[in-house]
C-alpha cells in the first residue's frame, strides 16, 4: 500500500513509524521533517500528506505532530479526508471501522514505539463497516466537504 507520512519534528517515534511501515511492505512517501529540505510546519506537511490521499497518490496517510491535534485538523481541511487522532488501538480500530478514516493522526509526545505498533496493527486489521447507518454517516461527512462552496 502507498502511504504518505508527515511529521513536523524529526523524533525517534516518527522515524520508527516510517521504518515500521516499510518493514510491513508499504511504499512510504515522507513529508515535513522526515524529508530533508521540506517545510516541517505541521500545517504544511500534514496538508501535503492528506493531499496525497485525496489525489490518489497514496491510499492512506499518517500525520504526526507533538499532540497530533494540529496534524489532524490540517489533514481534515483537505476535501475527502477523514483523519482520526488515535492514542490507542481500540480508537484506531473504531476510526477505520465506523468512520472509514483514511488518515491516521498520531501524537509524537504520547506515542511510544510499542504503542505505535499496536495502533498500526489495529488500523490495518480493521475494514470499513458495511452497516447502512455507518455508511450514511460517512457519506454525510463527505457531503460536508462541498457544502457552502
Amino acid at each position: 500500500m502507498r502511504i504518505s507520512v508527515s511529521s513536523d519534528m524529526d523524533e525517534p517515534v516518527a522515524r520508527a513509524l516510517v521504518a515500521e511501515l516499510r518493514t510491513r511492505g508499504h511504499e512510504v512517501t515522507a513529508h515535513g521533517a522526515l524529508e530533508p529540505g521540506a517545510d516541517p510546519q505541521w500545517a504544511v506537511c500534514s496538508e501535503a500528506a492528506a493531499r496525497d490521499v485525496a489525489s490518489g497518490a497514496a491510499e492512506q496517510a499518517v500525520v504526526c505532530c507533538w499532540t497530533g491535534t494540529g496534524a489532524s485538523i490540517a489533514a481534515n481541511k483537505v476535501p475527502g479526508i477523514r483523519a482520526a487522532l488515535c492514542t490507542d488501538a481500540y480508537t484506531a480500530d473504531g476510526a477505520r471501522r465506523w468512520n472509514d478514516a483514511n488518515v491516521l493522526a498520531l501524537s509524537l509526545r504520547l506515542t511510544s514505539e510499542p504503542l505505535m505498533k499496536e495502533i498500526l496493527d489495529a488500523w490495518f486489521a480493521a475494514e470499513a463497516s458495511e452497516d447502512a447507518e455507518d455508511r450514511q454517516n460517512v457519506e454525510r461527512v463527505g457531503r460536508l466537504d462541498t457544502e457552502g462552496r
